[in-house]
Formats: structure tokens, C-alpha cells, sequence
């Protein structure tokens, strides 16, 4: 049988072949046409048999049922369906037959299944085709056989349904016996492509559940699933490799892999998210099979908004380079902030010290001193934003605009709603509006006494909307091309808020509105 299925796997497949075999299973072949001629090659016939996984069908209940009918409505000791191999011929289903194949050699089916029609022979001895077979000389003295052509749907013989008997017949089948032996031929027709059609959705089944498996596996992430009982019941291959760990199966086993500081915060966060089937995201340190720690973001999302019912899908994704070179930065820009703290610190310090002893100095003195002071808050906020104390975008406004106008005239008004910031926004905002207000004092209203500027600070939907308005500089146009300073305006609005900016140059000073999304504002 082993090396019967190596022939028919290796046999070469037409292109007809593979559509055949590929698509969705196409019509039965007609009773009483002819197989297709292209198909009755033994190459391309096997090809086609082998499609049928016929080991898959020995002993079928169906068939059976169809064999046992056959027999009683033919009045025969025995009835098989029988599939032809290139060396034998095996029996799906059989009654009244002790072996389950005979060698193709002495097979009437092989005969039948090239016929359109059903093959009858009364009497096995007087027939020159068959009256020299084992099977009709021998123990057996198989007299009477009446077959029916078993044809694929692609046009392919397969072999046949049968009914046998060790008498010899005088009389042939009725017309109602005959018609009945070819109605249940297609139903062994229709039972055989139906389980080649079941074979074929598995397989195809199999095949994408292992591109998948392998596509999971490959990736750098952990990835992983759990059920509504937050049993996690899978992992792809990573996790293993990462951790050198069997994966966990509860929440408390994840103790084992991650940082016992992270641990108890990070599964509360968790529990808040599985009881409101909401996504889940968190940062923690993941212990590796080295025994260190390597920061991972941890993201999970409920397949549906019943906490009762749904599955979580979660990855793992290694951002513990990027984290350090963040802190790396961090620490940079701490230090440089630390430093024109300084240099702030020394000039104002220098003023103090050349005006002393004289009045009219002094009262200038503490004037520039003051703007001294508000550009280094400014430039805290620019530089390193994790110690502000300002949560309100007002606020942060005002502070950023403290360095400029002169005394008794207030050159910056900010006014509107009050809306709340997050650390991350405070950066991007220092830069534009200490950018936009450097501009000013240089070019527009801010750089003359009588110049102002109105800031006003609306909700708008979703979003924060800042209107920006300069009054009584000297008259402003469009500039010819962008500078550094612009694109570094439209990048920090665009890229790290995730909002638009637009200008609008009128002959009574500069008009900027900038729209920023709230959930990005208060990061």
C-alpha cells in the first residue's frame, strides 16, 4: 500500500489537474458519459485517486449501507464499492466478501470503471475477458457480476459499485434494478467527494494554522491569548526562547517573569482592564533567561465588551534600548537645562552686581532681572519638562510669555478655557511658543512697546484650539521660505501632537491658529 501511494503521490499533475483539485468541488460526473480521455492515463488516473485519501474511507458506515442495499435489491450473495490502485483494487465498503482487496490483475471493476455504462456478466466461465481469473476459477467461482462506473467529477475512472454471486444468472438486471444500482453509485460518488472536499478545508485549515504558527514564532515580539477565565492557554515560541521559562497559565505565575517592583501595579492596571474589557498597556521589566531585566510594553485587547466572554490577545514587545537611550537623553537634557540654568544664573547675577549703588540701575536692574528669570522657566519647560508644577495649558502659556513686554504694559494676554496638559505635551508646546514669541520680539508686534499679543485657549470637539494674535507691530508678510525655526514649529505640531498649524500673514500682524488633539495634549 506504502509504496502504491509514493507512485501516486509522484505522479506528474496536468494544470487541469491542479484547478481541479484546488477549487471547490465541481458537479458529479454524468451517468453514462464516458470517462475523460486526458484522464485515463495511469499517471494523471492516480493523481486523481490519490485526492480521495481512500484509507481514510475503509469501513465507511455510508458506504456500507449502500453496499448492503445493493446487494438485497440485486438478490446477490456479496456487493462492493471498489476504488482501483495501479496494483489492486481495494474495497471501501463491502457484504458478503471476506477480503478487503484482490490484485488488479483479476479485477472485473477495472474493467467497468472505463466504461460509460454498467458493465453485466451472467456468467464469468463463458466470458473470454474474464473466464481465465483466479477469482472465477478458484474457492471463490465468482459466476455473476454487475458493476457500475465509479467516476470522478474531474472525468478520472476510480473503480466501481458492484454486486456478485457464485450462481449463474439466466435473466439480467430490471430496468428498476439497474436504475437503482445507478442511483446508488452517485451516492457513492457524492460520499466519496464529499470527504475529499472535508479532506481538502482541513488541510487548507492545517496549512493556515502553520503559516500563522510560523509567522507568530518568527516575530521578535511575545505574543499570547487567554480566556474569559484569563487562563493563558497560548504563547508563540518567543516567550521560551526570551525567558527560558515554560509560559505562565495564571496571572500569579507571571510573578516569575516579571520585576517584583513592576509586579503588584502591573497586574492591578490588568484587573482594572479584564473588569471593563478595555485595552490594556503598561511598561514593566521583563526578567530574561540570563537573569536580567529588559523593559518590555505590555499590550492587551479583549476580543469583545464582555468581560464574561471575552478572549484577550496580548504582545510583548522589547523596548528596552529605546527606554535607556530615553533616560540617556533625559539625562542630557537635564544636565543642559541644568547648565543654561546656570548661565541665566550668572548674568543675572552680573547685573545685579553693576547696578548696585544706583537707584535708576537698580529699578532697571530688577526689571531685566525678572525677564531673565521667566526665560529660564521657559527654558526648563523647553528642556526638561518632568519637574513642572503647571497642569493647566493657561498657565504654561503664561509662564512661557513672563519674558516678554516691558513694565506697566502687559504685552500677553492669555485668556480662555481652562484645559488640562501631561508631561509629554509640555515640550512640543514650549518649543512653538517660545519659538513664535522669539519671532515677535524680533520682527513683529512684540518687538515694539506698543505691540501686543492675544493668546486664547478654546475647546473645539475634541481638540484645543490656540489662536494666536500679534496687534501693533509693523506690518507682516509671508516669508519667502521656511527657516529652521518654522519647520521646527510644524514639526513639533504635527509629529509629536498629532495636530495641524496654520498662518495667516494680515497687514495688522500675524494670525496663527493651532488645533491639538486633547488626548494627545494630556499625555
Amino acid at each position: 500500500m506504502e509504496a502504491a501511494r509514493k507512485q501516486t503521490s509522484q505522479a506528474p499533475r496536468t494544470r487541469r489537474q491542479e484547478r481541479a483539485l484546488t477549487s471547490d468541488e465541481p458537479k458529479l460526473w454524468p451517468p453514462g458519459k464516458a470517462p475523460a480521455d486526458s484522464l485515463c492515463g495511469e499517471d494523471d488516473r492516480l493523481v486523481v485517486l490519490a485526492s480521495f485519501d481512500s484509507d481514510a474511507l475503509s469501513g465507511d458506515e455510508e458506504l456500507a449501507r449502500i453496499t448492503r442495499f445493493a446487494a438485497h435489491l440485486c438478490g446477490t450473495q456479496s456487493a462492493a464499492v471498489s476504488l482501483v490502485e495501479k496494483q489492486r483494487q481495494v474495497f471501501l465498503a463491502r457484504t458478503g466478501i471476506d477480503v478487503g482487496e484482490t490484485p488488479r490483475s483479476t479485477s472485473f471493476c477495472a474493467h467497468t470503471m472505463l466504461g460509460s455504462d454498467i458493465l453485466e456478466v451472467l456468467d464469468a466461465t463463458d466470458d473470454e475477458r474474464f473466464a481465465d481469473f483466479a477469482l472465477v476459477r478458484g474457492e471463490t467461482r465468482l459466476r455473476y457480476y454487475t458493476g457500475v462506473p465509479l467516476i470522478s467529477a474531474e472525468g478520472a475512472p476510480l473503480g466501481a459499485l458492484c454486486v456478485i454471486d457464485d450462481e449463474v444468472r439466466t435473466e439480467p438486471l430490471s430496468e428498476v434494478q439497474r436504475e437503482g444500482l445507478v442511483v446508488l453509485a452517485e451516492a457513492v460518488k457524492r460520499r466519496l467527494h464529499a470527504h475529499r472536499h472535508a479532506n481538502k478545508a482541513s488541510s487548507q485549515l492545517e496549512d493556515s494554522a502553520d503559516r500563522l504558527k510560523f509567522v507568530l514564532d518568527s516575530v521578535p515580539d511575545i505574543a499570547w491569548a487567554a480566556g474569559p477565565d484569563l487562563q493563558f492557554d497560548y504563547f508563540n515560541a518567543r516567550f521560551t526562547e526570551i525567558t527560558g521559562k515554560h509560559p505562565p497559565r495564571t496571572i500569579k505565575e507571571w510573578s516569575e517573569v516579571i520585576h517584583p517592583d513592576d509586579y503588584d501595579l502591573s497586574a492591578e492596571r490588568f484587573q482594572k482592564a479584564i473588569a471593563a474589557a478595555s485595552v490594556f498597556e503598561d511598561e514593566w521589566r521583563l526578567r530574561t533567561a540570563d537573569e536580567s531585566y529588559r523593559y518590555v510594553l505590555s499590550r492587551a485587547v479583549p476580543s469583545s465588551n464582555d468581560p464574561k466572554t471575552t478572549r484577550w490577545f496580548g504582545t510583548l514587545t522589547d523596548i528596552d534600548d529605546a527606554y535607556r537611550m530615553s533616560q540617556e537623553r533625559e539625562m542630557l537634557a537635564g544636565e543642559l537645562a541644568h547648565r543654561i540654568k546656570n548661565i541665566f544664573a550668572v548674568i543675572t547675577g552680573l547685573v545685579t552686581l553693576h547696578s548696585r549703588g544706583d537707584a535708576t540701575l537698580s529699578l532697571f536692574a530688577q526689571t531685566l532681572t525678572d525677564n531673565i528669570r521667566a526665560l529660564s522657566r521657559a527654558q526648563e519647560f523647553a528642556l526638561r519638562i518632568d519637574t513642572h508644577s503647571e497642569e493647566k495649558l493657561k498657565g504654561l502659556l503664561n509662564v512661557l510669555m513672563a519674558p516678554y513686554g516691558v513694565p506697566g504694559h502687559s504685552a500677553v494676554q492669555v485668556t480662555g478655557d481652562e484645559i488640562d496638559t501631561g508631561p509629554k505635551s509640555a515640550t512640543p508646546l514650549a518649543l512653538i511658543f517660545h519659538e513664535l514669541a522669539t519671532n515677535s520680539a524680533k520682527y513683529g508686534a512684540l518687538s515694539v512697546a506698543e505691540g501686543t499679543v492675544a493668546l486664547s485657549v478654546e475647546r473645539d470637539g475634541g481638540a484645543a484650539k490656540i489662536h494666536w494674535q500679534e496687534k501693533g507691530g509693523p506690518d507682516t508678510k509671508a516669508p519667502s521660505d521656511q527657516g529652521f525655526g518654522s519647520r521646527l514649529v510644524r514639526m513639533a505640531v504635527e509629529n509629536q501632537l498629532g495636530g495641524t498649524i496654520a498662518h495667516d500673514w494680515k497687514s495688522e500682524g500675524l494670525s496663527t491658529t493651532i488645533r491639538v488633539p486633547l488626548e494627545r495634549l494630556q499625555k
